[in-house]
């Protein structure tokens, strides 16, 4: 019975993507709900099924009070066996029927598909982000709206079918009974569900806003302290444990102040509908009484006004209470809707195809980046690699060596210009075929928080054992990686390499991702500082890897060691985001310009590419 109930929808199923979803928060449900809309109908269904059931129970022990006290015992199982015989089984067998229906819907179906399918999309979209959409905010903030969301837009399509749906019509069928006992029993409940739905409005009216305050308020909490957690090498080296958590402090206060606010809201409310239900109570029993007192009413008729207005009485602190999950629900989903509706801030172009590789000529024209700053970055900048040709970039810090890697990658829009690979201009291609052509060595490689094979394999998922073990030893990383072992035993390949590749040394998380790019054998190469981690020695050798990679690829080598690309085909010098000059190594130390005056410091001892004229 479970598999055919958490069977009935694939959160999984495919769905239209789009760059922009809809950023208000009706639409946004909207989108989710859709492929569960016979679920919701079909729970709606069973939710009014099961209110009318309990009302017209509560409406029959009237009656059954009023048949028992003008019937003998004698005479009553002959005169109303068969009705009592047929309620008992309609107890026994339809209402359960009915409320297994309606609960096996909701907590086996809806529940756990439903969060599931909202946060698999919401990951789905967020990962299409740029990166520089990712570097403008905490990755623990927007993990946390990931994980928080769906969950939040769960609960609240849950308390709209299991409670509202419920109460409304609990609501209709008692207001349908007392009138059909005395319409002068209608009047205390009519005023009741009057008062009761502006309370209703009055907290719903501020525990939206003051949810939304409170979740945003813990996003940043956890903002703040995965921070801490992503850096805590800088938090022990800089002696700044205690201003961390001075800064987490500040950010958890926030968090508290937000909260306490929210729940003088809920108390608020829970105090008025204590009083609320009071006038109930009293009200429509008293009047009952009064009605018997003047021989108007039954003593079932009592009977059954006092046993419904105290089931009103327990069902509105349960129907706040959802009505108020139901708010701070939607105020948690409006909150991380920010994130996750965010419009896709780089998208491919209407009709991009796949980048047709070709020879690998690269036709840098003219580009202008200054990411929206109106400084920094490269000012139009022109440069031609010709297919196989070996480059070297060089230049101060901030002088846009950093920026053409971006560009050329597409991780951002040029402001002006274009680059075009093989006659292809690169804004118009996707975006997964151009960098499936691009490899790429990082000073700082970070690796993924999974085996040592699982990332050199991220360079090419289908290569076999073999290609992934002779890409490690032309990285100079086999016999390293086999000493490895982590706490869960995990051995050679196999083991762990922790966060960003924390467990292995700074030498030996280059080799790694040296071993990945050479296992992708993308024809065009870029390394930025590849070998800045490495001693002389493993320098050395893996120089004499990356010539051998090199071969027959067009390479683009970032350095700030001059050493390493002085054999390269062209050295390319660049200034405040314009070239300088270009030529080759021994052209541009006899042309005794910016780059001999780096390298006159260098062979002097220390480097000069930070140097200020």
């Amino acid at each position: 019975m479970f598999k055919f109930f958490e069977g009935l929808v694939d959160p999984y199923a495919p769905y239209p993507q789009t760059d922009t979803p809809p950023r208000q928060l009706w639409p946004f449900l909207a989108e989710y709900i859709r492929p569960f809309r016979n679920v919701f109908a079909a729970t709606a269904t069973l939710s009014v099924l099961a209110a009318f059931a309990d009302v017209a129970l509560i409406w029959y022990v009237g009656r059954l009070v009023d048949q028992l006290a003008n019937t003998g015992p004698a005479a009553f199982f002959a005169t109303h066996g068969v009705e009592v015989l047929a309620v008992a089984l309609a107890v026994l067998i339809l209402r359960p029927l009915v409320m297994v229906g309606n609960v096996a819907l909701l907590h086996n179906t809806i529940l756990p598909n439903f969060g599931t399918m909202i946060r698999y999309r919401a990951h789905a979209h967020v990962i299409r982000q740029p990166v520089g959409w990712f570097d403008s905010d905490f990755a623990g903030r927007i993990a946390n709206r990931i994980m928080q969301t769906p969950p939040a837009a769960g609960d609240a399509v849950f308390q709209t079918f299991d409670a509202v749906a419920f109460a409304s019509v609990t609501v209709v069928c008692a207001g349908i009974m007392l009138a059909e006992a005395d319409v002068r029993l209608l009047l205390p409940l009519v005023i009741w569900f009057a008062l009761y739905l502006w309370l209703v409005q009055w907290t719903v009216k501020r525990a939206g806003p003051a949810a939304m305050a409170s979740s945003d308020a813990r996003s940043a909490v956890t903002g703040r302290v995965v921070d801490s957690y992503t850096n805590i090498h800088s938090v022990k080296l800089f002696a700044q444990g205690g201003a961390e958590l001075d800064y987490a402090k500040e950010a958890i206060e926030h968090a508290r102040a937000t909260f306490a606010h929210e729940m003088r809201i809920v108390t608020k409310m829970d105090l008025a509908l204590t009083t609320l239900n009071g006038f109930l109570i009293v009200a429509v029993t008293g009047w009952a009484i009064l009605l018997w007192v003047q021989g108007a009413a039954t003593v079932g008729t009592v009977a059954a006004a006092s046993a419904l207005v105290l089931r009103l009485n327990n069902m509105t602190y349960w129907i706040m209470w959802a009505f108020t999950s139901l708010v701070q629900a939607l105020g948690v989903v409006q909150e991380g809707m920010e994130t996750i509706t965010h419009p896709i801030g780089l998208t491919d172009a209407p009709g991009a195809k796949p980048l047709e590789f070709r020879k690998g000529l690269i036709q840098i024209d003219g580009i202008s980046h200054h990411y929206g700053r109106g400084f920094g970055g490269l000012q139009s900048l022109s440069l031609t690699i010709q297919p196989g040709e070996k480059i070297g970039v060089v230049g101060r810090s901030g002088a846009g060596k950093s920026t053409l890697v971006k560009l050329l990658l597409r991780f951002y829009d040029t402001e002006s210009g274009r680059i075009l690979i093989d006659g292809q201009d690169i804004s118009r291609v996707t975006q997964d075929s151009l960098r499936a052509q691009i490899g790429m060595v990082q000073q700082d490689s970070s690796l993924l928080h999974r085996s040592v094979r699982d990332n050199i394999l991220y360079g090419r998922p289908g290569a076999t054992e073999a290609e992934m073990i002779a890409a490690a030893k032309q990285a100079e990383a086999h016999d390293f990686i086999l000493t490895l072992e982590d706490p869960h035993g995990g051995k050679g390949y196999d083991a762990q390499v922790g966060e960003r590749g924390v467990k292995l040394s700074g030498g030996q998380r280059q080799r790694v991702a040296l071993a990945r790019v050479i296992l992708k054998n993308a024809p065009i190469l870029i390394l930025d500082e590849a070998t800045s981690a490495l001693d002389s020695e493993a320098e050395a050798a893996i120089q004499d890897a990356l010539y051998g990679v090199m071969q027959g690829k067009t390479v683009i080598a970032i350095a700030h060691r001059l050493s390493t690309i002085a054999a390269m085909d062209r050295i390319v010098v660049l200034e405040d985001g314009c070239i300088a000059e270009e030529g080759s190594h021994a052209a541009l130390l006899a042309k005794n310009g910016l780059y001999a005056r780096f390298w006159a410091r260098q062979s002097g001892g220390f480097i000069g590419l930070e140097e200020t004229e």
